[in-house]
């Protein structure tokens, strides 16, 4: 298995060759390996990311079936059912990198924001609880100067929610934090630009 270190680096890969459209014909799609991940699976890496449908974890970081552990949600969110498939694959597998991934122009951010600013009658209270889970996030922001300034509001906002999702999931699980501590699980944060492809993790070091 992978250390994080290892498994963050070969996500940097990926994406750069995402980036500059040369995918890796090493990439694994083949009937063979589906047979082979049908008996097991070992994924270097979780994935916590966002479910637009234009930010799939395995495509940008171009790697193929069985390397990654993906969980999807709207807004990139921690909750109870999030934390216990991060302990799953964790504790299973021996993946040692969790990555929360953000991305730009963000729904569901830009839907906490709005409602935020102009409450919606009669609200889904599904829908409500993912604003609720991203509300305190952003709200601080709505205290200061870009709130005058929407493209920069929600760009400091995608990044304050992976945070807060980060966060959640180091000091939110007895089993993630036992593993941070004695086994080199590391849980960083990322941010996919729609625009030009690229990832950019941060608080990774």
């Amino acid at each position: 298995m992978l250390t994080a270190q290892e498994a963050l680096q070969r996500l940097r890969e990926g994406n750069r060759r995402f980036v500059i459209d040369e995918p890796s014909p090493d990439t694994n799609l083949s009937h063979a390996r589906r047979a082979e991940t049908a008996q097991a699976q070992a994924p270097f890496a979780i994935i916590l990311g966002c479910s637009d449908s234009r930010v799939p974890a395995e495509i940008v970081f171009d790697q193929g079936l069985g390397d990654l552990f993906v969980i999807r949600v709207a807004g990139n969110i921690v909750a109870p059912s999030q934390v216990g498939s991060v302990e799953f694959a964790a504790a299973r597998f021996g993946t040692r990198l969790v990555v929360v991934l953000g991305h730009s122009q963000c729904g569901a951010i830009i839907a906490t924001l709005e409602e935020m600013q102009q409450p919606t009658e009669n609200q889904s209270r599904h829908l409500r609880s993912i604003v609720d889970r991203i509300r305190p996030s952003v709200a601080e922001l709505l205290r200061t100067e870009l709130r005058h300034d929407l493209d920069s509001l929600v760009d400091h906002a995608v990044r304050a929610n992976v945070h807060v999702s980060m966060n959640h999931l180091r000091h939110g699980s007895e089993i993630l934090e036992q593993l941070i501590a004695d086994e080199g699980l590391r849980v960083v944060g990322a941010e996919y630009s729609l625009e030009t492809g690229e990832v950019e993790f941060f608080d990774s070091d």
